[in-house]
């Protein structure tokens, strides 16, 4: 009974103490952004406890009333910024002021105006790949990905190595950043495909040009950038896997990507990847020994806040590539016969077997960076990363050789930069940045075979500064200066009869260290100091219509491959002989665009012209016969170059159900000095799409792909060789370009829920629908077999 009455009274006096606690404080105040502390207009304000929203005006004022004593958590959300909550403490009549990131470059928000867009740059010219396009090439690699995007192209090497070209540039000329990272991976080498897995990549831009110089200023061609996906400002956790399977090959992929977001701000997501194919075929005959394994993983984590943030990242890459066997010739007139009849020497059955020749290459990626932002004043950034590549090629030897490795190299990089933003100015923006970069490379002497590439340590520096001011709403200008020191000091042995052959003798006898007789060991010491700037102008009106003008100057440093090969390079099939006479290549290019972007119909104008000073190219100069076999011999020289080109594309909606998108890109090279047609310039290619979406049937879409690629008809001579079996001289058409062909594809697509925050997004593509014959003229193994015959992919994509 006494319990009663007690708990009576204390009811009583809760229930009192509730009428007579005051709830009409307000918390009043502004929404403002982070950097110049402007009024944020249309951002909303939620406060979850109470239910209740509030609103700010043209001041970016806001206000809730009827509150109580206590602590609430207020969400603040705009439009244009990231949605972040904000502990607030009402104690009385409260004013609060709520900042937000106005800046959408500092969220990796997702900014696409069709596919060309002013993001990285403001002039300069860009492309970006869709999210639909990345998920449905997951089984590919990055060069298969983008070089469906006007201007870009690749140099293959058969159909499971592909390096990216921009505006006809590749290797050293096209750079790499894998989520900040500048990729160091020998990219010198024509068959040293990129050793990144893009499923572990959220976007994929493309930078065309050397208008970034924030990435490096040797970006002649052109940047390519892998950043991560966006992260949510919520407590989440979500992932996909995505499964496809090859016909070509008989083979598939699988990889899977699961991501925390923790409340605080903090996440945590691991990714990894696996591809298996065995032998792929043309549509006449098996290519013999042109299976792949490739496997990749990726850990991240940290915690990026409004105002600071730290992020850790280690991946790792590992793939093996079979080299397609008829690459590898005996003798000088089987190779002369394979080249000039077209037809590959050896055809064997299919299997999953990875034989020689073949490549196998790791790579370890390890970064951590952090980042604070100041208030009224800008963001500072750091980044440490470190990268050990591991490259073997295998060729095809006698015996217990055949499992030692031809060329082992082990590329070290240690890199650290650091950049700070000023962007609290109304209308002027601009950054400044240091770089450092050491680099060690240690051919494994044990491989029995002369080393293509000798050891060296490689120092680089780096400084850089560029800015962005908008003259008004319409007019925005952009401009940057950069200057980069390198040295390289090298230990490479030289054969006395190559050396004297080369007349080096006579210009490098000071870097003679010891005469063994047969070879001499060497110290190369080589120091470049290079300049690079770029400028331009972007007017944008009603979001509708967009003109670019850009004008970049950049200076590259020789790749130590430029500089010292010499040798047999295994997994090219060619010997392949360097310059040490070889000095920076300088390059002037001036671009433009023209854009709109309406509702129903939109195109794309991008002409440009490149004009190189010592251009470096590599070309064929002669033929040798080694204990190997026959090879042709590559030689690098420099030349003054000029490359002209245009890309364009449009779109059309015909109807809400139906439309077209249509593509075509020319370049054309000339060597200047020599009045002759560049070597590896890409064909004129046109692309046309025909789309059907039907959204109410599953979001189902069906693509009709025509590749059409003409006669590359601008191409150096032939060579002239012996015939030891004809006792003559004769035509190796080694230059020689394949005739034009065209390429028809289907793709279709479809979504399906599961459940209430799941899906599943199927796909069927088929490339080479009519299992047409072809080959093309970038791919390094045309002089041996077709392409690649029709290839089924069918594609799962679970969303949880």
């Amino acid at each position: 009974m006494y319990l009663r009455y007690f708990l009576t009274v204390c009811a009583i006096l809760t229930v009192t103490f509730g009428w007579s606690q005051d709830c009409n404080y307000t918390l009043s105040g502004k929404v403002l952004d982070f950097h110049d502390k402007k009024p944020l207009a249309g951002a909303t304000l939620y406060i979850a406890r109470l239910d209740s929203y509030a609103y700010t005006d043209l001041n970016g004022t806001y206000s809730f009333k009827n509150l109580c004593v206590g602590t609430y958590e207020v969400e603040v959300m705009h439009p244009e910024c990231r949605t972040l909550i904000f502990p607030v403490e009402i104690k009385g009549r409260t004013k609060e002021d709520f900042l937000l990131e106005h800046h959408l470059e500092e969220l990796d928000e997702v900014r696409v105006i069709g596919s060309i867009y002013a993001d990285k740059t403001n002039s300069g010219l860009e492309s970006r790949l869709s999210e639909k396009a990345l998920l449905q090439n997951s089984g590919t690699s990055l060069g298969d990905a983008i070089k469906g995007l006007s201007g870009i192209s690749s140099l293959n090497t058969g159909a499971t190595i592909v390096k990216p070209a921009i505006h006809g540039l590749n290797g050293s000329r096209v750079l790499v950043l894998n989520d900040g990272v500048r990729m160091q991976d020998m990219e010198w080498g024509d068959e040293h495909a990129p050793n990144v897995d893009i499923n572990a990549a959220g976007s994929i831009t493309v930078i065309k040009g050397a208008s970034a110089l924030q990435y490096g200023g040797d970006a002649i061609g052109g940047v390519i950038l892998m950043e991560q996906a966006f992260l949510p400002g919520t407590d989440t956790l979500y992932g996909k896997t995505v499964l496809n399977g090859f016909s070509n090959g008989r083979g598939g992929s699988i990889s899977t990507d699961l991501t925390k977001v923790f409340r605080n701000d903090g996440f945590i997501r691991l990714q990894g990847s696996f591809k298996r194919l065995g032998d792929q075929e043309s549509p006449d005959y098996i290519l013999s020994n042109t299976g792949v394994s490739e496997k990749a993983t990726t850990l991240e984590f940290g915690k990026r806040t409004l105002n600071w943030g730290i992020q850790g990242k280690y991946s790792f890459y590992d793939a093996e590539i079979a080299i397609l066997r008829a690459s590898h010739i005996g003798n000088i007139d089987d190779l002369i016969r394979s080249i000039n009849s077209g037809e590959p020497e050896i055809i064997r059955p299919f299997t999953y077997d990875l034989q020689n020749p073949r490549q196998q290459v790791t790579h370890h990626l390890g970064k951590i960076s952090a980042y604070k932002r100041f208030k009224g004043l800008g963001k500072w950034s750091a980044q440490y990363d470190f990268q050990q590549n591991r490259r073997k090629e295998y060729d095809v030897r006698r015996g217990e050789l055949n499992d030692q490795a031809s060329l082992d190299l082990e590329l070290t990089t240690h890199s650290f930069s650091t950049d700070f933003k000023w962007d609290a100015a109304e209308k002027l923006d601009w950054t400044t940045g240091l770089m450092g970069r050491y680099q060690e490379n240690f051919p494994n002497p044990a491989t029995g075979v002369r080393r293509l590439i000798p050891d060296y340590e490689r120092l680089e520096l780096g400084a850089f500064v560029t800015g962005e001011y908008a003259f008004t709403p319409q007019w925005k200008l952009d401009a940057g200066l950069r200057y980069d020191f390198s040295r390289i000091d090298a230990l490479k042995y030289y054969q006395t009869s190559r050396w004297e052959e080369r007349g080096y003798d006579n210009e490098f006898s000071g870097i003679v260290l010891e005469d063994l007789g047969s070879q001499l060991l060497t110290n190369p010491v080589f120091t470049f100091k290079n300049f690079s700037g770029t400028t331009g102008v972007n007017y944008s009106s009603n979001n509708t219509t967009f003109l670019r003008f850009n004008y970049s100057l950049a200076q590259r440093a020789p790749n130590p491959s430029e500089l010292f090969s010499d040798g047999l390079h295994h997994s090219a099939a060619r010997i392949e002989l360097g310059d040490l006479r070889i000095k920076s290549e300088t390059s002037h290019k001036i671009s433009a665009s023209f854009e709109r972007r309406l509702q129903n119909w939109g195109f794309t104008l991008e002409p440009y012209a490149n004009f190189l000073t010592n251009f470096i190219l590599l070309e064929p100069t002669g033929l040798e016969f080694t204990i190997r076999g026959a090879f042709p011999v590559w030689s690098y020289r420099q030349t003054d170059a000029r490359l002209l080109g245009i890309d364009a594309s449009a779109y059309a909606n015909w109807h809400r159900n139906w439309r077209t998108e249509h593509q075509v890109s020319l370049v054309k090279g000339k060597d200047l000095s020599q009045d002759l047609a560049l070597i590896n310039m890409p064909p004129v290619n046109f692309r046309n799409k025909l789309d059907f979406l039907q959204k109410e049937w599953h979001d189902f879409e069906i693509s009709l792909i025509s590749d059409l690629v003409l006669r590359q008809n601008e191409v150096p001579p032939n060579i002239v060789v012996f015939s030891p079996e004809q006792q003559e001289d004769v035509v190796l058409e080694i230059n020689t370009p394949p005739p034009a062909y065209h390429l028809l594809g289907l793709s279709s697509s479809a979504d399906f829920s599961l459940g209430t925050s799941s899906r599943l997004t199927t796909s069927l593509t088929v490339s080479n629908l009519l299992n047409s014959s072809f080959r093309d003229y970038l791919n390094r193994q045309r002089f041996f077999a077709d392409g690649l015959g029709r290839n089924i992919q069918l594609q799962f994509i679970i969303h949880y």
